[in-house]
């Protein structure tokens, strides 16, 4: 009977011991998330929730707050300048993500096995940690369609006349898409780097033992195991693509006649120069609603083409 006792006395104390590691843990676990935790809160949900509800009132900054409810979304979802800007900002998107990530894919091909490479990733890194208004104005020296260099190459080098890059409304589009890949262009090579030293070289040896050439290695080995990266860098940059604004705001004013008129630059003019914030949050929100859906189907079809086993 003693033995029983002591058998429970132990079972208990054990459990005890179990109960208070796992409050410890807890603890301490939630002690070091806590300051990840006050920024999330303080710079994305508290501004989520005010952004919501200036969607549903009429203020314009200054006098008073009139509750509208949904009138704000049916009056932008009903606004040709939002279809505008839905309309060139997915063309950019088109533009921008694919070409951003096939040069980057095909940059770090080429840096994998150079010799060097940490020099060659500062060099291309240099345009991501430059100041994005800076860059702006350079490549707006760049394009410019008189005594812009690059038309100037074009012109004394090919005898070609170089477009109007930033006047034509059907060139300022790939213009500014041409400057988001080349600043963009930097991390997403980091990343696929990072990928590509990823994968186990066991695969790599065994594919080149069965015969497979240099193309069969790469689209059967390497871009099956760099996939996991590949869907990273697409949902990041289709996200990033959507909420272009440097370019537009410094390049081109959403110019010529909103032909770079994108939905961002359509959010910063309703609140920012018409001090409309009612119709500009609810912009906003039906911004953040279509990344969403994006997002969501992004995920919901990656089993089908992401591998996750190495």
């Amino acid at each position: 009977m003693r033995l029983q006792l002591d058998v429970s006395a132990m079972k208990a104390s054990v459990h005890r011991n179990r109960w208070r590691r796992t409050l410890s843990e807890a603890f301490w676990g939630g002690f070091f998330l806590l300051p990840q935790l006050i920024g999330l809160v303080t710079f994305s949900l508290i501004p989520l929730v005010i952004v919501l509800w200036l969607s549903l009132v009429h203020w314009d900054g200054l006098g008073e707050v009139q509750f509208v409810g949904l009138q704000n979304f049916i009056d932008q979802l009903s606004d040709p300048n939002l279809r505008i800007a839905f309309v060139n900002t997915t063309i950019y998107t088109l533009i921008t993500v694919p070409g951003g990530i096939l040069l980057a894919l095909l940059v770090a091909l080429g840096l994998n096995k150079v010799r060097g490479k940490t020099i060659y990733r500062i060099i291309y890194f240099m345009p991501v940690v430059t100041s994005s208004v800076a860059t702006g104005v350079i490549w707006l020296w760049l394009l410019n369609s008189d005594a812009g260099f690059i038309n100037v190459l074009l012109r004394s080098w090919f005898n070609i006349e170089g477009p109007a890059w930033l006047i034509d409304a059907h060139w300022v589009i790939p213009s500014i898409s041409i400057v988001s890949i080349w600043s963009s262009l930097g991390s997403n090579m980091v990343i696929f780097l990072a990928g590509l030293q990823n994968i186990p070289s066991t695969y790599i040896e065994a594919a080149r033992i069965d015969g497979a050439n240099r193309f069969q290695l790469f689209w059967k080995v390497t871009l099956p195991l760099l996939s996991p990266t590949l869907f990273f860098i697409t949902v990041l940059s289709i996200i990033s693509s959507f909420q272009v604004f440097d370019q537009t705001f410094v390049m081109t004013q959403g110019g010529p006649d909103k032909a770079s008129y994108t939905i961002v630059y359509h959010i910063y003019n309703l609140s920012f120069r018409q001090f409309t914030f009612g119709p500009a949050s609810a912009s906003a929100m039906i911004l953040f609603a279509v990344l969403l859906v994006l997002t969501l189907i992004q995920f919901a079809f990656q089993k089908r083409w992401v591998n996750y086993d190495l």
